[in-house]
């Protein structure tokens, strides 16, 4: 049953994916990232990590989106500077034990499947407050010592970001 469940999402994030981005380099990333997301989503949850497995195929594809984008059409700079600001500021994070490294690896898989500026900024804003909305209710049910696994989370950001944007592009 849980196969079925995760083929189901992630042909569903696919779909959002062709939707917002239609055909090109970006689609590249945004459909390695639905094809991981049910199984990252589910064992961070699990398990509070998210394993290289599954997130450096995801880093890997948005390398060759980027890479197929810059001999088209030059430097990408927002998927660039998307990775590089995103994950760096989960970096700082993670210092101070806010973050898992894992959390920072996606961070670079998002940012890198993040062709434009709407999806890069809309992106971490909806994962802080959707996860920020969870971590308030962990907080009260559980005490301080409570932790979430935000991995979840950043990929809702991006997809919800994505479904924005397939929204108004198809309006």
């Amino acid at each position: 049953m849980r196969v079925v469940v995760s083929v189901t999402v992630s042909v569903a994030l696919a779909g959002v994916s062709v939707l917002a981005l239609g055909p090109g380099s970006a689609l590249v990333p945004a459909l390695a990232l639905a094809a991981a997301a049910p199984s990252l989503a589910r064992i961070d949850l699990a398990e509070h990590r998210l394993p290289n497995r599954l997130v450096v195929p995801a880093m890997v594809a948005g390398v060759v989106g980027v890479a197929l984008d810059w001999l088209v059409a030059g430097p990408p700079v927002v998927p660039l500077a998307a990775a590089a600001a995103y994950a760096g500021v989960l970096f700082v994070l993670a210092l101070f034990g806010g973050m898992g490294m894992g959390d920072v690896k996606l961070a670079v898989a998002l940012g890198l499947a993040s062709p434009t500026l709407t999806i890069a900024l809309v992106s971490p804003l909806l994962a802080f407050l959707l996860g920020g909305a969870a971590a308030v209710v962990v907080l009260v049910r559980r005490g301080p010592k409570a932790r979430i696994a935000f991995g979840p989370f950043l990929l809702a950001g991006y997809f919800g970001a994505l479904v924005l944007v397939a929204i108004v592009r198809l309006s």
